[in-house]
């Protein structure tokens, strides 16, 4: 089912101002900050909390509109949230069962629906256990069952992998990208997460929220691989550098507040003066030892002094006092002999650098 909805809610110090639509077995991710407003969404969605004013509807259903409001229990609606909150007194079978029997069916047919999504997310073997002696992992297999048994026309996942473990959270991860990507139920989904792995394996779109808006949204590989919010950038592994833009016959720049430059190459929708961001990758960023001169054609060239000095994966992050990182080979960290404290200079090439216009941010209430 379609989800379309537009939320406004004012607090003393928050206001939430937002539009949203979710085609049919569409997945969006919704990103952001603490404090953004997006457990404020999911909560009013679900019918948990009213906005002053909204418009709700899922397929040809008006859930919120200024005629009424349909509390949570009729809205054909599924939350899994970060932990499970299984019922202690059912059993594993009964608790999935819940869903079902709420809406009517008999004890045994309710058992047989919870059985079929037992097996459906890899937890069969779990029925007859009670809620205290199940994994972290397996407690959210069963609240994901308990959810899905109840067919909802939506589905909404509130960080459902933040409370795992490391080695939980993969495989819960590969459940839900089966149920909600590759079952073929089209099942309607709005994802709240900070991971950019969720965002990138389950969702087909992502909004950005930033003080109660939407300040970026789009396909998920898109935004991420072309963030225009410090957030997102962050999220997205890369580097933002924040200014004016400045074009040019041969390129662009990012004027900064303290007057340096940014060079590289503008987005089709870039304007003259615009809010805009610089973005480039950590990989793009060499780094030289303070003193040294740099050779090449390198465009943008930056003194910085080493702030933290991290493992990345294979290669070493280097942070740096100007806000912008690089990734370097061990032998590379070793041979410059880079600890914080340690004054270097950073190269980029224009060509590594995409400009783009920054979105508008949004003002305090």
């Amino acid at each position: 089912m379609t989800l379309r909805a537009s939320l406004s809610l004012r607090r003393t110090t928050f206001a939430l101002s937002v539009s949203l639509e979710v085609p049919d077995g569409g997945v969006l991710a919704v990103l952001g900050p603490n404090g953004a407003g997006k457990s404020t969404v999911l909560s009013c969605l679900a019918g948990l909390l009213r906005a002053q004013r909204a418009s709700v509807s899922l397929g040809e259903r008006v859930l919120d509109d200024d005629r009424g409001h349909v509390p949570p229990h009729a809205r054909g609606i599924g939350l899994l949230a970060q932990h499970a909150l299984l019922f202690p007194h059912l059993s594993v079978l009964d608790n999935v069962a819940f869903s079902p029997r709420s809406r009517g069916a008999s004890t045994r047919a309710a058992r047989a629906v919870a059985r079929r999504w037992l097996s459906e997310v890899g937890a069969a073997e779990l029925a007859d256990r009670a809620p205290a002696a199940l994994s972290g992992g397996q407690a959210q297999r069963v609240a994901l069952a308990r959810a899905l048994a109840g067919e909802p026309g939506l589905l909404l996942l509130d960080e459902p992998l933040a409370a795992l473990d490391v080695d939980a959270a993969p495989a819960v991860r590969g459940v839900l990208r089966r149920v909600l990507r590759e079952s073929g139920r089209g099942l309607t989904t709005v994802l709240v997460t900070h991971d950019p792995l969720d965002a990138l394996t389950l969702a087909d779109h992502v909004a950005v929220l930033a003080g109660g808006r939407i300040v970026e949204r789009g396909p998920t590989r898109q935004v991420l691989a072309a963030p225009r919010t410090e957030f997102t950038a962050r999220l997205a592994g890369l580097n933002l550098v924040a200014g004016v833009a400045r074009r040019s016959a041969t390129g662009a720049a990012v004027r900064t507040p303290d007057g340096r430059h940014v060079y590289g190459v503008p987005a089709p929708d870039l304007g003259d003066g615009d809010a805009a961001v610089a973005v480039f990758a950590p990989g793009a960023v060499a780094v030289h030892a303070g003193d040294a001169e740099v050779h090449g054609s390198p465009r943008n060239i930056l003194a910085a002094v080493v702030t933290a000095v991290e493992p990345h994966g294979p290669v070493v992050r280097l942070r740096t006092s100007e806000n912008v990182s690089a990734d370097l080979t061990p032998q590379s960290v070793a041979d410059l002999a880079l600890d914080p404290g340690s004054a270097v200079r950073l190269a980029v090439k224009a060509a590594a650098v995409t400009v783009h216009p920054a979105p508008e941010q949004p003002r305090r209430p």
